[in-house]
């Protein structure tokens, strides 16, 4: 039967195999595009490689986030300031990944789908993390109230 548990263990897993697959794109970025880079001018493949760097950046601290927040949650940490806070950085990232990818738009146009993709999603997170940080509020009155 399918519960929260297993649902905690398969988000867990989920982040962890987006970090080997980010640290993988991160180390083999340079061949790996080898045959588009083939089609495009020289100037592009040093634009595209800087994109992809930049952008694992923000990546790699959203999936570090987003770990340490599934973590907490699986510990019973659910309505604290922390997984506000970390919310809060998780959004941040969508954001920088935001920026990033629509400066790039300036030399590739498919970039800017991702941009607003990133965007969107760092608007949601901050959204949950407004509902998140209400609910502690809630919460930390419900604990002074005798």
């Amino acid at each position: 039967m399918w519960d929260d548990r297993k649902s905690l263990v398969l988000s867990k897993c989920s982040v962890v195999f987006f970090m080997v697959l980010l640290a993988g794109c991160a180390v083999y970025a340079p061949s790996g595009f080898r045959v588009w880079f083939a089609r495009t001018q020289e100037g592009a493949k040093a634009y595209f490689l800087a994109t992809v760097y930049l952008g694992c950046i923000p990546a790699a601290a959203l999936l570090a986030l987003l770990y340490t927040l599934l973590h907490r949650i699986g510990g019973g940490q659910l309505f604290v300031t922390k997984n506000t806070d970390c919310l809060r950085h998780i959004s941040w990232c969508c954001f920088a990944g935001a920026a990033v990818s629509l400066a790039s738009s300036l030399y590739w146009i498919p970039w800017l789908a991702v941009g607003i993709a990133a965007a969107f999603m760092g608007l949601i997170v901050r959204v949950i993390k407004n509902l998140v940080a209400k609910a502690v509020s809630l919460q930390d009155d419900a604990d002074f109230t005798i």
